[in-house]
Parts: C-alpha cells; sequence; structure tokens
C-alpha cells in the first residue's frame, strides 16, 4: 500500500491507531515519534498537533501498551517501536479480540437453532454479498449449485468453492461468458459445468445459489441508469432457508428441471 503524501500516510495512521483504542494526542504522539526516530516533549509538540503539556500523558498511554519507551534523561527522550513490531502488536491484539467477541457471540447463540427461516432475508453490498456466499459455501455439506457473472468470481468464491469441493461436496457451476466458465475450471478442476439458466448480457442480473437444496440466495446488480451497477457496492441479495421456504421452493425447482434436463 502507498500514499499519495506524507501528510495522507500521517492522516492514516493516526485514523487507525484511534480505532486501535488511542486517544488522539496518543496517536499524534506516536505518528511523530516514528518520524522523528526519538524525541523530547518540545519535539514531539514541534511537529504534532499536541500540546507540549499533554505529550507526557500521551506517553504514559502509550507506554501503557508497549509502543513506546522512555529515556531518563533530563529532558526525558521518547522513542518509539517499529512499524513492523507496531502492526504486529495491533494484528495480535484485534484477533484476540475478535476471538474473544465470537467466544462471548457463541454463548448467546439460542440453544436451538431453527431450521425453518420463513421469511426472505435482504443483503446489500457487494462485500457483504461476497461475505455471505462464502459462508454458505463453508456450510455446504453436500451440492452446491452456483451461477455468476464474471465480476463477481472473486478469489475468496473461488477459494471456497474449492474448499468445498475438497470436502466432498458436489460443485455445480454456470457462468455468463466463456471467461468465467475457464477460471471456474482452473479454480475449482473438480466442478461439474452446465450451461446458464438464462442469458444475462443485457439484465442487471449478479448471482444465483443454492447450498444442500435448502438454502438460496439471488443477486441483482442495481444503482444505476438502465440498472447498470456505478459502484462496487451496487449489488443487492435476497436469501432463504429451510426447505418449506417459498424462495428455497422456487428455485430448487428451477435448478432441479435444468439440472436433471442436463
Amino acid at each position: 500500500m502507498s500514499f499519495d503524501t506524507p501528510e495522507e500516510a500521517r492522516d492514516v495512521a493516526i485514523e487507525r491507531l484511534e480505532q486501535f483504542g488511542l486517544s488522539t494526542y496518543a496517536a499524534r504522539t506516536f505518528v511523530a515519534l516514528a518520524g522523528l526516530g526519538t524525541g523530547t516533549a518540545k519535539d514531539v509538540s514541534r511537529v504534532a498537533d499536541v500540546p507540549r503539556t499533554r505529550v507526557y500523558d500521551a506517553v504514559d498511554e502509550l507506554q501503557s501498551h508497549g509502543l513506546v519507551d522512555v529515556q531518563q534523561s533530563t529532558p526525558k527522550e521518547f522513542w518509539a517501536i517499529s512499524a513492523a513490531t507496531t502492526g504486529r502488536k495491533v494484528e495480535r491484539e484485534w484477533q484476540y479480540r475478535a476471538d474473544e467477541l465470537q467466544a462471548a457471540l457463541d454463548e448467546l447463540q439460542p440453544v436451538e437453532q431453527s431450521e425453518e427461516q420463513r421469511g426472505v432475508w435482504t443483503v446489500s453490498g457487494r462485500k457483504t454479498v461476497t461475505e455471505r456466499v462464502v459462508e454458505f459455501c463453508e456450510n455446504a455439506e453436500d451440492r452446491i449449485v452456483y451461477m455468476t457473472v464474471e465480476e463477481l468470481l472473486t478469489g475468496d468464491v473461488v477459494d471456497a468453492l474449492e474448499a468445498a469441493a475438497d470436502r466432498g461436496v458436489t460443485i455445480e457451476l454456470a457462468g455468463v461468458s466463456p471467461d468465467v466458465q475457464e477460471r471456474i475450471q482452473e479454480g475449482v478442476p473438480s466442478a461439474d459445468l452446465f450451461e446458464s439458466l438464462w442469458m444475462w448480457s443485457d439484465t442487471p442480473a449478479g448471482r444465483l445459489m443454492m447450498v444442500d437444496g435448502d438454502t438460496t440466495l439471488v443477486s441483482v446488480l442495481v444503482d444505476g441508469e438502465n440498472g447498470q451497477p456505478t459502484t462496487p457496492e451496487s449489488e443487492t441479495a435476497i436469501w432463504g432457508s429451510g426447505e418449506t421456504n417459498s424462495l428455497v421452493v422456487v428455485l430448487r425447482a428451477i435448478f432441479t428441471w435444468r439440472l436433471d434436463d442436463d
């Protein structure tokens, strides 16, 4: 990752450190020291928007996180740990927080999960839709039927399909162009390919998916003139699960007819 100017890099670093949990003054102080190497409170105040009297409080906060060392000289000198060490510390901390969050949420799960989802759920944004597709692939036990357009066949999806195939899940895939078919064959060589159910080239269709005959997802690319997407976020999907779910029943009938015909 590169930045156009040192000012842009500085602003991003401060923002990310604040998201990590540091106060604004502590984030600015650390970034200043990262650029200085070592410095006194006067040095930090000179290059960062931090009052000199608040630098000491900021350094105490940074020390508590193991991000700076202090030399007991007159005046005191402060030294910031390296960028690589900082990155590892942040990564470990966020991984710990993520693991702790997942453990806490697992404790809050219903004792008995409902197998039937009578409603149809809406997902907005391409990244979120992709995450849902990957999640469904990870939970697949028997069969995945998946259709998509080229721009939505991302590496994350291909990796999830390949992992499912390695578990013994049957993968049946279709695309709307030879390029999609070729990429599918390269990424998931064990997949069975079938012809697309419809001609999608002049439509805003995104993807159709069925997992184990009881979970389905359908998406369209929206938010533009004539239905053409204008941003990476312009995808909306609906999904449902359960053998009697209305969306599942309709798509299962369509897929069964087409695949059995093949």
